[in-house]
């Protein structure tokens, strides 16, 4: 039985219409409204009397099922249907069937790109000016989306389309994620009938924080058994369009299928690394050079196009030392097989769909990447999750050497070095966070729907970006744009359908001007010219220089400009020899920013919502609750004490008593052998352990420990309490069984759980990826347990 909610589906296919209403878009577009028309009469009789059911809205004839897809972090060079070295089969035929355009742009990050792309807006327009992650107290970057902006899933389905979501959210408050809701924000209040996926920015791709709808889940099996999220999310949407075929076949489907893949953690199985064995000895210079000849003769870019060159900080692969190009050459070798298998799965998909019923009016838009490569793992890469790294975790040559093998398993979470970051944004410059320039925000798209594009094969130039997207699925399924949605008033679409495209290789560039902006590295495109001012930090250093982010003077930035309608790659400012063309268009950008919410540039993140109240000093937690999110457990760098009530025999218990975090980080207090064992897991690269020296009594008892930190923990970027990364504390568990002292033990970095995906805190288990090394610390407590308390000093 597949995993999902079936009640849509249902209701559908037991809610066919006997009376017809008028049909088109208008009639569609009231359903969507809420709008509700009884066909019938009511008469003083039964006999006076005709029943009638409202008629469930249905889409126009012929419109196409929609399978659109979103890769996370790959740039315009990371896969060889764009010239890169990565070899990606499934993309090249989908590409050789369809269409290439190679002036398309994304916002360049994660969650703006996928509000832009789901609602046909400007990503501030939606409340994501920002990442979901680092909210600020303005209408544009609160990251709650605004009902004025209904996503595609929502108008689809309110006209007669089945929906549903697979894989990264990203788009809901973080505030909003837990058991407690409210769930309007969520996948299925924003007009998915169903979700199966994550909901946080990044995970593991091996032991993933997995919610069907609403409720948090357990992954369907373990690394150890063969289980990768990729293939997981694949085999669900299969699923949910075969069980949508067998109950609902008359109504089309769209499915959004956005992989955690290629985003951090590079996780992929290990025959897919082999089959990459010293394919990047070269390095990130000869990528680059190779990938660019290899465009050209595609017919990608230009043949006048000109290859930016390397900026400063980035090394050049000449002057590394042995060590350092042979982890760095490693870690292209896993991420270029996640890009592999990551074009298997979804190839996989594609043509299992292209074979079901409907499978020959499958449109599918496939959006390579929601930014450009990402730099942040630093200029040497990283062994540990992002916010492990701001919070200090080691990430030196020596230490990740020492764990070379490991690169790709469910161990680590490992990142490339930035110079790869450049290499796959190959011809440009700049990457991923820089939206001022096109190594930031110019991603592949490729379309496919039979019978409906011409020249198979061919590269389209007209400027596109991701709010064209929505547009261009309506236009294609000949479905109007809503003025209203549930009562609310819409916000037309700033996007631009691209249908035209599809068919006329010259149709006229409608897209003809576009602002970007992401932590103030701003640009703005009009007419076959680019304004840009990139902020003064490099994009590798985002982690560690937070507070130099949110806090320097954007009014500082130069200001660059570039003739893109003949110079594809920006590779010539001219802004010292048009300085009214660069002034006219800060002017135009300044008034796209005001008319879109995107001042104040880079607001901070203030007085940010949570499900904390930050006055309450104690929590009581019954045995029998569900994983709670860790922005629903207080800062634990600070001094505190947590008791466990056992009810049952606590001299035979044995199992997790209290657990937070995961392999990469976290705590575990659990019994063992009759004894008490606290571990403290720093970054999954070192454990430290308090063993209780005495052992449980018989009978009922409480547990539990203190913290005392050695000295007040490093302190946070803007914002406060869980704005951003904690920093870690040292200092001194004490133990106690009854009241009694048993045990003491110094531990440093605790705790570091603080960012490791969506680990949650457990009472009488430990979910989700394992936080302890021994048996007894990953299973279930053996025994009864009563409530647990925390307590803040």
């Amino acid at each position: 039985m597949h995993v999902f909610t079936r009640a849509a589906l249902l209701l559908a296919a037991s809610s066919l219409a006997t009376s017809a209403l008028t049909t088109g878009a208008m009639a569609q577009e009231a359903r969507i409204n809420g709008a509700e028309v009884f066909t019938g009469r009511v008469g003083l009789t039964r006999a006076d009397s005709a029943p009638a059911f409202p008629a469930p809205p249905q889409a126009p004839k012929g419109a196409p099922n929609v399978l659109l897809v979103l890769l996370d972090d790959a740039g315009f060079a990371a896969t060889s249907a764009f010239g890169g070295v990565p070899r990606t089969p499934a993309l090249e035929k989908l590409a050789a069937e369809g269409l290439r355009y190679n002036r398309f742009h994304t916002t360049a990050i994660c969650s703006p790109t996928r509000a832009s792309l789901l609602t046909g807006r400007n990503q501030h327009q939606v409340g994501f000016g920002n990442l979901a992650d680092i909210p600020a107290g303005f209408p544009a970057y609160n990251t709650i989306w605004k009902a004025e902006t209904a996503s595609i899933a929502r108008i689809l389905q309110g006209n007669g389309y089945s929906t549903a979501a697979f894989g990264k959210w990203h788009n809901t408050p973080k505030w909003e994620i837990s058991s407690a809701g409210p769930f309007n924000h969520w996948p299925t209040g924003l007009g998915f009938d169903h979700f199966y996926g994550f909901m946080s920015g990044e995970d593991n791709q091996w032991e993933p924080h997995l919610y069907n709808d609403t409720t948090a889940i357990p992954a369907p099996a373990t690394p150890e058994q063969g289980y990768h999220l990729t293939t997981d999310l694949v085999n669900k949407a299969v699923g949910w369009v075969d069980e949508h075929d067998a109950l609902a076949p008359q109504k089309p489907y769209f499915l959004y299928f956005a992989t955690g893949a290629v985003h951090t953690p590079h996780h992929v199985p290990q025959e897919w690394i082999d089959r990459n064995k010293g394919r990047f000895d070269g390095g990130w210079d000869k990528y680059r050079e190779e990938t660019f000849a290899r465009q050209k003769k595609l017919g990608i870019i230009p043949a006048d196009a000109r290859l930016t060159p390397r900026p400063e900080g980035i090394p050049a692969w000449s002057s590394l030392s042995a060590d350092e190009r042979k982890l760095y050459a490693r870690q292209m070798e896993i991420y270029s097989a996640f890009v592999e298998q990551t074009d298997y799965e979804v190839g996989r998909l594609i043509q299992t769909l292209r074979a079901r019923p409907g499978g020959d009016n499958l449109l599918v838009v496939y959006v390579v990447g929601d930014n450009g490569g990402s730099a942040e793992g630093g200029i040497e890469g990283r062994i540990t999750n992002e916010g492990a790294s701001a919070s200090g975790a080691p990430h030196d040559l020596p230490t990740q050497l020492a764990h070379i093998d490991a690169l790709g398993g469910p161990e680590l979470s490992n990142h490339y070095g930035a110079g790869w970051a450049w290499a796959t944004t190959t011809p440009f410059q700049w990457m991923k966070q820089v939206a001022s320039h096109f190594g930031g925000t110019r991603n592949p798209l490729i379309v496919s729907w039979p019978g409906h594009t011409s020249q198979p094969g061919a590269v389209r130039s007209q400027f596109g970006h991701v709010n064209d997207i929505a547009p261009t699925i309506l236009d294609a399924a000949h479905i109007a744009f809503p003025t209203e949605v549930d009562g609310v008033k819409q916000t037309p679409f700033a996007g631009h359908s691209l249908l035209a495209t599809f068919t006329n290789p010259k149709a006229p560039e409608e897209h003809t001007e576009q602002y970007f902006e992401i932590f103030g590295n701003r640009a703005i495109y009009k007419q076959g010219w680019v304004a840009a001012a990139k902020r003064n930090y490099r994009p590798w250093e985002l982690l560690e220089n937070l507070q130099r982010v949110f806090l320097d003077d954007p009014g500082n930035d130069r200001w660059e400009l570039y003739d893109v309608a003949h110079d594809f790659s920006e590779s010539k400012d001219l802004a010292a020899t048009n300085p009214a063309k660069l002034e006219e268009l800060k002017a135009e950008f300044v008034k796209e920013g005001q008319r879109n919410g995107v001042f104040p540039l880079v607001p901070l993140p203030m007085g940010v919502p949570t499900l904390l109240d930050p006055k309450r000093r104690s929590f009581v937690y019954q045995a029998d609750i569900g994983p709670l999110p860790q922005n629903a457990v207080p800062d634990l760098s600070k001094a505190h004490s947590l008791t466990v009530a056992i009810k049952g025999n606590a001299a035979a218990g044995q199992g997790a008593l209290v657990a937070e975090g995961g392999r990469l980080g976290g705590f575990v207090l659990y019994a063992k052998d009759g004894q008490l064992v606290f571990e403290n897991n720093a970054y999954g690269l070192r454990r430290d352990r308090v063993v209780s020296a005495t052992k449980l009594p018989q009978g009922a008892a409480t547990v539990g420990y203190e913290f005392v930190p050695a000295q007040p923990p490093g302190g946070q970027a803007p914002g406060g309490q869980g704005a951003f990364f904690s920093r870690p504390a040292s200092g001194t568990i004490r133990l106690f069984v009854n009241g009694q002292p048993v045990g003491e033990g110094r531990i440093a970095d605790f705790p570091t759980s603080i960012g490791a995906f969506s680990e949650s805190f457990d009472i009488g288990q430990d979910r989700n990826s394992p936080v302890g090394s021994e048996a007894a610390a990953r299973q279930p407590y053996s025994e009864v347990l009563g409530e647990t308390r925390l307590e803040l000093k």
